[in-house]
């Protein structure tokens, strides 16, 4: 078989050269053609973005109480000391350590033998003056009959009447002793002044009480109701006092106040509300302050006498006012200011006037219209005037918000992992 013809190798340096042209032009082709392909896919995903979405709250405008909360302690509507009266040996204890007793309930026996011999020593001694009284009221008696005839001298009726007059005397002291007597026997029977709770014993069985002074045995407290102590600034009370009387707020209900809650410890609310009895006339040269008391029933003995407390009492209402979670407020020293989203989408600053704080909400009191959409999340997706849309915005779904934003996120970190599996 003839043998194939083959092309001659050429070796020389032109040879090469022509091959390195050929190499980069098919370069340049290519980069073009990727190029070109970018450039298209870029024009087809091109327009601008959506607008971003931003949580608003719509004002709606009405009557806001003001409340303020101010630290107080609480203390018992009533207490007393019961001390022993009569001196003696405590000989027994009737109740029942931290237990609720009545007014007149025994608590403790004292040794009441000297008082009852002493109480009978006087008995006897009034029946004998009641027995002189007889003697002495029958012997005028009859003296006065036997005058009127010059029978007896008018001396000896004087006399006669004379000693039924003291014979009276000995009688009023007898029943005096004896109702003294009466009274110290008594005492020996130590029994509670009021209805309340009682602490513990002061003194035990076996103690002489009584020796010079009054002993102090036991303490109860009337805790159904209690009174709550607390004070507040005087300054604070006389701008509130000037606000109310220039008509830019309106006095709440009652008085002084429309209604006194009770913040426990723990931060939970006491149930049943309170109503304020009084405020102090005087102000404290010390602290500057105003002492206020309430009245909180306590019938399931929940709160304890010198228990600290908050108290929030509203004093005044704010009218045309609403109250506006407090990230939405920026405040600064030159005045507080909100973002409004504008009827186009476009958010702009507005100027407030911001009052109390009522929990974790401030309290605007002018600078807003029905109506208005103020923004109060979605900050970080403002990018200069580019409009947002603005979504109905409630405390309950901004953690919501921020899961489902996080959970797509770690999608895309996920898939090169699996990806580098594959």
């Amino acid at each position: 078989m003839p043998a194939s013809p083959q092309l001659p190798m050429d070796s020389s340096p032109s040879s090469f050269v022509r091959l390195a042209g050929v190499a980069v032009l098919l370069g340049a082709g290519l980069v073009a053609a990727c190029g070109q392909g970018s450039g298209n896919g870029a024009a087809g995903g091109g327009g601008a973005p959506p607008p971003a979405e931003v949580g608003v709250v719509t004002v709606a405008l009405g009557d806001i109480g003001l409340v303020t909360e101010l630290p107080g302690r609480l203390e018992a509507s009533r207490v007393a000391q019961v001390r022993a009266r009569a001196t003696g040996i405590l000989q027994k204890r009737l109740f029942r350590e931290g237990s609720d007793v009545k007014a007149g309930q025994p608590l403790f026996i004292i040794d009441s033998a000297p008082y009852a011999a002493t109480y009978a020593s006087a008995q006897a001694s009034l029946a004998r003056a009641q027995a002189n009284q007889a003697q002495a009221t029958s012997l005028a008696q009859r003296y006065k009959t036997l005058v009127e005839v010059n029978a007896v001298s008018k001396q000896e009726y004087a006399n006669a009447e004379a000693a039924q007059k003291q014979a009276d005397a000995d009688v009023a002291v007898g029943k005096a002793a004896v109702q003294n007597a009466k009274i110290t026997l008594d005492y020996a029977a130590v029994t509670a002044p009021i209805s309340g709770r009682i602490g513990r014993a002061l003194v035990t069985e076996g103690a002489l009480v009584g020796q010079g002074e009054s002993t102090q045995l036991a303490v109860i407290q009337q805790i159904h109701p209690m009174y709550v102590n607390f004070t507040q600034s005087a300054a604070e009370v006389m701008k509130l006092r000037k606000a109310l009387d220039g008509g830019q707020l309106k006095r709440a209900g009652g008085s002084e106040a429309a209604s006194v809650r009770i913040i426990l410890e723990d931060g939970s609310e006491y149930a049943q509300p309170g109503r304020l009895l009084f405020s102090d006339l005087s102000v404290d040269q010390a602290t500057g302050q105003i002492t206020l008391r309430a009245e909180v029933p306590n019938a399931n003995g929940v709160l304890l006498p010198g228990l600290y407390v908050r108290v929030r009492l509203e004093q005044a209402q704010a009218s045309n006012a609403l109250m506006l979670p407090q990230q939405a407020v920026t405040r600064s020293g030159t005045g507080d200011s909100v973002m409004v989203v504008g009827a186009d989408g476009k958010v702009t600053p507005r100027p407030v006037k911001v009052g109390n704080a009522q929990g974790s909400q401030w309290v605007i009191l002018d600078g807003l219209k029905a109506g208005d959409q103020v923004m109060v999340d979605g900050f970080q997706k403002l990018r200069g005037d580019a409009p947002v849309k603005p979504v109905p915005w409630t405390a309950s779904s901004a953690p919501a918000k921020a899961a489902s934003a996080a959970a797509p996120a770690a999608t895309p970190a996920s898939a090169p992992a699996s990806a580098a599996k594959s």
